[in-house]
């Protein structure tokens, strides 16, 4: 019913907002529509790596294809008003396929942490514009230094280990390694550097930017990400996101070109969402399917963490 309710708002908002992307797409060229839309898809797969890198360094091995429906999925949430649905939804699948719910949640708030740290770091790019345009949002780049610090590997396994003694579960039996944080940092810049060239190529479709446009989009569509995630009350930080990026964007654009382009993007990213939360689903299924057909899967008669605790080789059960 959760997951009925979250995929009903998503389709309400793109059915809500496709009058002016329709107008407004028609000036674009095809080839950067297409591109365009490829680049989303990749970031969004650079972010769901980030995700599975922190759940995979929180405990035994989550395979690939598991984990990232659990996010996939899950994030649809976000397009519920108040976007802690989306860690809800994130703990639900996450032991339904057997993955105790508060490693599922420190996984989550940790990439989100990292999100903000990523977008922290590249936004730095549109300083300028921020500002000018939207200096209070300047206190955001207070949380860098913070966020650094909580990824540090020791204070990451202690805030990971606090939480789980909040759940009444055992602490994390290692400590965190530097290898697991820089893979997911990595993995999140990536995914930002791959959103600001989706947006990038809209724009190259009205304007010739260079490589320095390139940049200051890419700061500010990031910057943009964490402004939204602040507005944790809107859809999916809906409005936040748009402000950034209009000032941003009016550098090259008229208004009404800037907001046009913030609104054909927000779309795209819409659109991502639920085809990578199906694909994700579909995916897990089949697979599924084809091990039973092979008398390969194995009944799940205990959560995955328990199944590892008790030293069961839980590898082959899942897909």
């Amino acid at each position: 019913m959760l997951l009925v309710t979250v995929v009903g708002f998503a389709v309400a908002y793109l059915v809500a907002q496709w009058d002016a992307v329709s107008q407004a797409i028609k000036v674009i060229a095809p080839t950067s529509i297409i591109l365009s839309m490829l680049l989303v898809a990749v970031g969004l797969g650079f972010g769901t790596l980030s995700w599975i890198i922190i759940l995979n360094g929180l405990g035994a091995r989550v395979p690939i294809l598991r984990g990232a429906q659990v996010v996939l999925v899950g994030q649809l949430g976000k397009y519920v008003p108040g976007s802690v649905w989306s860690y809800v939804m994130q703990m639900e699948l996450g032991r339904q396929y057997g993955i105790a719910r508060p490693r599922v949640l420190i996984t989550s708030l940790y990439a989100a942490g990292v999100g903000v740290v990523a977008s922290l770091i590249l936004g730095a790019f549109a300083l300028p514009i921020i500002v000018r345009d939207q200096p209070e949002l300047l206190w955001l780049f207070a949380l860098l230094p913070i966020g650094l610090i909580c990824l540090h590997p020791k204070v990451m396994t202690w805030l990971a280990s606090l939480v789980l003694k909040v759940f009444r579960r055992p602490p994390l039996d290692h400590q965190v390694s530097f290898r697991v944080i820089a893979g997911a940092l990595g993995a999140a810049i990536a995914s930002y550097i791959c959103y600001g060239g989706h947006l990038f190529l809209l724009v190259n479709s009205l304007v010739d930017p260079d490589f320095g446009t390139f940049v200051l989009i890419t700061g500010a569509m990031s910057i943009g990400f964490t402004a939204g995630l602040v507005a944790f009350l809107l859809p999916s930080g809906l409005g936040a996101r748009e402000a950034v990026l209009i000032g941003a964007l009016t550098l090259l654009l008229t208004l009404p070109e800037a907001v046009a382009m913030t609104v054909i993007s927000r779309m795209m990213f819409t659109v991502a969402d639920v085809a990578a939360a199906g694909a994700a689903a579909i995916a897990v299924l089949l697979m599924r399917r084809r091990l039973a057909a092979e008398g390969s899967v194995n009944v799940e008669r205990a959560p995955y963490d328990e199944q590892v605790e008790r030293g069961l080789d839980v590898g082959g059960t899942y897909p």
